[in-house]
């Protein structure tokens, strides 16, 4: 998850004085928000800012999903989804978009909503799993974004990522938050699929 999230971060080259939106707030999405941060994307010295930069919207409708993307650092929360959820990042980014988007659900929704929240010229780094998903050509064409994702080279962070753990600058582990037994797996990934956990922690 920490690797697939900041893969995301990086296709959508999230950086200083970028404003970066995540689309999903499940772990990949937050630990995209960790990403975001870690990158710069909040490095811009404050009296630079505007409107359109130096921010990290997460899009999230749980309280307790909300609260973790602003420990990660969300400066922004958006819970509308689809277009209100679009025309929303688009409020906060003086009607463009966000420079860079991380898709990071794979449904038809989050796909158009990560796609028609990216400015032109922006990157959209997505990997979110999509099943069925269908992106009409003429939306992205006119769309004018960059487009980068799929499977993470997780292997490619890792050493970089293990270091930043080590050193105790980053705390990716906070998305574990429902601890159970082995046997009860099942239960685990229920409580996953009903939201009533971001990740679970299974022990022997």
């Amino acid at each position: 998850m920490l690797g697939t999230g900041w893969y995301g971060a990086v296709a959508a080259e999230a950086g200083p004085g970028k404003t970066v939106a995540v689309v999903g707030d499940g772990a990949v999405g937050l630990m995209a928000v960790l990403a975001a941060k870690q990158l710069g994307a909040m490095g811009a010295p404050p009296v630079e800012r505007s409107r359109d930069r130096g921010r990290i919207i997460a899009m999230s409708r749980h309280p307790e999903r909300q609260e973790l993307a602003r420990f990660y650092g969300a400066t922004d929360i958006v819970e509308e989804r689809g277009d209100a959820g679009v025309a929303r990042v688009k409020e906060l980014t003086d009607g463009l978009g966000a420079h860079s988007v991380v898709e990071a659900v794979g449904t038809q929704e989050s796909t158009m909503q990560a796609i028609n929240s990216t400015r032109p010229g922006g990157r959209l780094g997505f990997v979110g799993v999509n099943y069925d998903v269908t992106i009409p050509g003429i939306d992205l064409f006119f769309a004018n974004i960059h487009v980068e994702g799929g499977p993470a080279p997780v292997r490619r962070f890792l050493p970089e990522l293990i270091q930043l753990v080590w050193d105790r600058k980053i705390d990716p582990g906070k998305v574990f938050d429902l601890t159970l037994p082995l046997e009860e797996a099942a239960e685990g990934y229920k409580a996953m699929d009903e939201r009533r956990a971001t990740k679970v922690l299974l022990t022997l």
